[in-house]
């Protein structure tokens, strides 16, 4: 259950996605979020849908394992899909009864809401899968640098970002660890309806936190012990620099998104 979760997971390659700047990568994440929020019809979701394959196969990632991402939020994918195909009372009436009005422009509204959370969770997995989380922590602090002058603590959280993204797969495999001992014991996580199941979480959640809390503590420690200081006079081993590659992947990135909207205004309005 918990090996399907991908974020914060590094997949390792040499591919050009692979070598481009964090700074690149987080400002082209930033586009595509904006490139599907702006999409509205389906024809352009395909065309997105078509963008993202290709990054894919240009990062050699397998596309079953970016898909892995979208098997824990099955349910919610679900949920999400009933709610919605309510939600909308306008278009042609397809079923009514009492408070509850089942309409073609709700179920469409359903569709595309389902189609842009798979597109936005597989697109984020594509980020992370490419990129390590210490250079996303860079990429991120030289980001935020100019804030410093504010005295925003741009460091402190890229560091607190790295350090959640680090310790994600970890806790998977702990908590696979623990979940494997507890069935060895009797333990049921399988059978029953979904508050026995969510019951019978709890011997795994509180081991999983106990154990959180104490790497927490034991990193704490480890890092006083090192005189960490925060950023503030601190080098790095490799310093990021642009190379034309980044800024090629920006303009195809920028360009995609501009003409996503000129479809959408032009073609699809």
């Amino acid at each position: 259950m918990f090996k399907d979760i991908t974020l914060g997971q590094y997949f390792p390659g040499n591919s050009v996605i692979h070598r481009l700047d964090p700074r690149t990568k987080l400002a082209a994440m930033i586009i595509y979020i904006a490139m599907v929020f702006s999409v509205k019809t389906m024809a352009l979701y395909a065309a997105v849908a078509v963008f993202l394959v290709a990054l894919l196969l240009i990062s050699r990632i397998p596309v079953s394992y970016v898909f892995k991402a979208v098997k824990p939020m099955r349910w919610l994918l679900v949920f999400m899909f009933i709610i919605n195909m309510f939600l909308i009372k306008s278009g042609r009436v397809i079923f009514s009864w009492k408070f509850i009005t089942l309409t073609v422009d709700g179920i469409e509204q359903a569709f595309f809401i389902v189609i842009r959370l798979v597109l936005l969770v597989c697109g984020t997995s594509l980020l992370t899968l490419t990129t390590t989380p210490i250079s996303l922590t860079d990429g991120l602090e030289r980001i935020m640098s100019p804030l410093a002058k504010i005295k925003f603590p741009a460091h402190e959280l890229a560091m607190m970002m790295m350090i959640a993204l680090r310790f994600i797969p970890t806790l998977l495999e702990e908590a696979e660890r623990i979940m494997k001992a507890q069935a060895a014991r009797g333990a049921d996580f399988e059978s029953g309806n979904i508050f026995k199941r969510a019951k019978n979480m709890i011997p795994i959640l509180i081991p999983l936190f106990i154990s959180a809390f104490r790497r927490a503590d034991e990193l704490a420690m480890a890092m006083e012990s090192r005189c960490y200081t925060g950023g503030e006079g601190r080098t790095r081993m490799k310093v990021l620099k642009l190379a034309p590659r980044d800024l090629i992947a920006f303009l195809i990135a920028a360009a995609m998104l501009a003409g996503i909207i000129l479809a959408e205004r032009l073609v699809f309005a």
